[in-house]
């Protein structure tokens, strides 16, 4: 086919609209336009006067398509030949031991499909409970501040991601694997938009579903879930794995023999790093982010992004990407933007406060939510221990419970008042989204300094870029620290750790940044799996 790149049209541009455009632009004839297909598409608001959508469309052209792309007066032309599918080949060998997929998160999960889609019945083992019994604990914890340790909004199926925007955006090359991952999330329920926005995003309503039909898939082909069923520990022989030592909910254990263990358990199992390290297998420090939400109103960020176009229904609630550098070596920068969303109570460790951001696929919320992370280095976590950065998490998240008040109460503060290092006593405009509730204090008494002194300095640049965003009574709502892992366990160019059989992946192992980039990790941890027996 032929993709045209670089098409403007307004908002309200149908496909017959935008084929008149493109042959326009081309020159060539409606009529050998046999078929339009959007590529992708992308908002231009630079100039708040003419919001308007810029394509990239694939036609089907009658006659040659080779020779026909040649003589297109539109400059902007790609020959796309079809992007080859991934092949999943059916394992040659019989295997006595199934597979073991720890962790059900995006990583997990199409590890767990793929090795299904290969025959080889793996056997997923999930800590925390199925989706909908999850999201009636989480909830709960939401309305009640009654914790429940293995199923949160960091465990249990769907992994983290559940509880999010479910922003697809990655860094990773637009492959094969990416399309892999994105046709299987749209069969199994996500919108089909994801196949071509520049920013796809599922929402969390739509995540529910998603990751539950995932799950009916995997066992359709033979895979095994087992819910409540914790990897708790690795059985060797000559740095070679022999079997997985499991934990049910209840506390009793069992011995699984394994000689192949998919390990996508997120950025959250603590006590997992603490047994991998224990047992001998590889683990790194790894820089990380820590910081806080913010909250705006979502018609602010709307008008600062469109002008005169807010509100319009096509573009939806408008979202915003901010960094700044400074010469003392620090940076900042928004992370996983919510429009129309709210911010989440998302512990998992008894006596220790966390937050994140979460929006439906509607994005139709008062607020809008972002978290505001500086970056830190293993020199900032005061130890050379693999698992440093593991406790410079967990210090700062015991510090916001006592300064909440001990029952998962979030600190809280105006923006305002955190550039001016003084204690809030209440809220303005901005109503504070996250449940149980807030305590307004000051976050100093939560963050370390430099990473405060950070932040505050950021706010004021930000605003220069994205006007209002250092609005008084923007509220800070903290602390994020669960935005990546803080740790990498080491792996090889056989995707193997320095235990034979035991293959990390995905975000808690250090290899990935967000959804899409955790379920490509898996997918292509689970295909070296295959090879292995093919």
């Amino acid at each position: 086919m032929i993709r045209v790149n670089g098409i403007k049209a307004d908002l309200d541009a149908d496909m017959a609209a935008l084929k008149e455009i493109v042959s326009m632009k081309t020159g060539l004839a409606p009529e050998y336009i046999l078929k339009l297909r959007i590529a992708k598409r992308s908002v231009d608001a630079r100039n708040k006067t003419n919001v308007h959508f810029v394509y990239s469309l694939d036609m089907d052209v009658d006659g040659d398509e080779d020779y026909i792309s040649t003589i297109l007066a539109w400059k902007d032309i790609e020959l796309i030949k079809q992007i080859p599918e991934v092949e999943i080949p059916k394992a040659a060998k019989a295997v006595k031991m199934r597979p073991v997929v720890a962790g059900t998160g995006p990583a997990g999960m199409l590890a767990g499909l793929a090795l299904a889609e290969a025959g080889l019945k793996p056997i997923l083992l999930e800590r925390g409970k199925e989706v909908d019994e999850r999201r009636r604990d989480v909830e709960s914890f939401w309305a009640t501040g009654s914790l429940r340790p293995d199923s949160n909004v960091q465990f249990g199926e769907g992994g983290a991601g559940t509880f999010s925007d479910g922003k697809l955006m990655t860094g990773v090359k637009k492959d094969q694997y990416m399309r892999k991952v994105l046709q299987e999330f749209v069969q199994a329920g996500a919108p089909e938009e994801i196949l071509y926005l520049a920013k796809p995003h599922i929402g969390t309503d739509n995540l529910t579903s998603m990751v539950r039909n995932i799950r009916r898939k995997i066992i359709s082909l033979g895979g095994e879930y087992r819910f409540g069923h914790k990897l708790a520990g690795l059985v060797t022989e000559k740095d070679a794995l022999k079997a997985v030592k499991i934990q049910i909910s209840g506390g009793e254990e069992y011995e699984l023999p394994c000689e192949r263990l998919i390990l996508a358990v997120g950025h959250s199992a603590r006590d997992t790093f603490e047994m991998l390290y224990a047992s001998g297998v590889g683990i790194e420090q790894k820089p990380f982010s820590v910081g806080a939400r913010i909250e705006h109103r979502q018609y602010m960020i709307d008008e600062s992004q469109y002008g005169r176009f807010a509100g319009h229904p096509k573009l939806g609630a408008a979202d915003y990407k901010l960094a700044v550098h400074f010469s003392n070596g620090r940076s900042a920068y928004t992370f996983c933007m919510c429009p129309g969303g709210q911010v989440i109570a998302a512990a998992s460790e008894e006596g220790g406060v966390v937050t994140n951001g979460m929006s439906e696929f509607a994005r139709k919320k008062a607020n809008a939510n972002s978290a505001l992370l500086v970056g830190v280095t293993p020199e900032d976590f005061g130890s050379k221990h693999p698992l440093a950065g593991m406790y410079f998490q967990r210090k700062i998240e015991e510090a916001a419970f006592r300064v909440g008040g001990g029952n998962y109460y979030a600190p809280a503060q105006l923006a305002g008042d955190f550039l001016k290092n003084k204690e809030s006593e209440d809220w303005g405009n901005v109503e504070p989204s996250y449940n149980p509730r807030v305590r307004f204090t000051n976050l100093a008494y939560v963050l370390p300094e430099y990473v405060v002194d950070t932040m505050r300095k950021a706010i004021v640049e930000m605003d220069k870029k994205l006007k209002g965003f250092a609005s008084y009574d923007a509220v800070l709502t903290g602390p994020e620290t669960r935005s990546s892992s803080p740790v990498r366990i080491v792996r090889d160019e056989t995707l193997q750790s320095n235990i034979k059989g035991l293959y990390p992946c995905g975000e808690g192992a250090g290899y990935a940044g967000g959804i899409s980039s955790a379920a490509i990790d898996g997918l292509k941890v689970a295909l070296q799996v295959v090879e292995s027996l093919v």
